[in-house]
């Protein structure tokens, strides 16, 4: 085991399992503050084991989810926030994460990749995360 899939191996234990019990079990405002985090933790996950494992399709999985992930957190805040219950539980923790999480991730895949295609994938999955986190982020808190 290489340091890429040792990181995506702590992601997965470390966030994305109580992510998903979140989103399966909760309070409305909870679901989909979990659901946008482990929207956010898998794509990071397939960026990582697409270095580990030296397999460029799990870029595309990630662009996939980078692209979808911010769409169906809409979709949800739209659908099941009312918007006068105030900030649900954990929202508070999402900018941060996406604005330090995302870049902790994203920079050291760009160094070891080589410049061309890979690098540019890399780096608008990487755009495409921040904005989508900040874009959800504040769906979420408006309702």
């Amino acid at each position: 085991m290489n340091w890429w899939l040792g990181a995506a191996a702590l992601l997965i234990a470390g966030g994305l399992g109580s992510s998903l019990w979140g989103a399966a079990f909760g309070a409305a405002g909870r679901r989909v503050v979990a659901q946008n985090m482990a929207t956010l933790l898998l794509c990071l996950v397939f960026l990582l084991l697409a270095q580990g494992y030296g397999r460029p399709a799990y870029v595309d999985l990630a662009l996939v989810v980078s692209v979808l992930g911010p769409a169906g957190t809409l979709v949800f805040a739209r659908l099941l926030l009312d918007g006068g219950g105030g900030d649900p539980p954990g929202v508070r923790r999402l900018t941060p994460l996406v604005v330090v999480g995302v870049p902790a991730t994203v920079v050291p895949l760009c160094l070891v990749t080589a410049p061309g295609r890979a690098m540019i994938k890399v780096i608008v999955i990487g755009a495409l995360l921040v904005a989508g986190g900040m874009v959800t982020t504040r769906a979420v808190r408006s309702g």
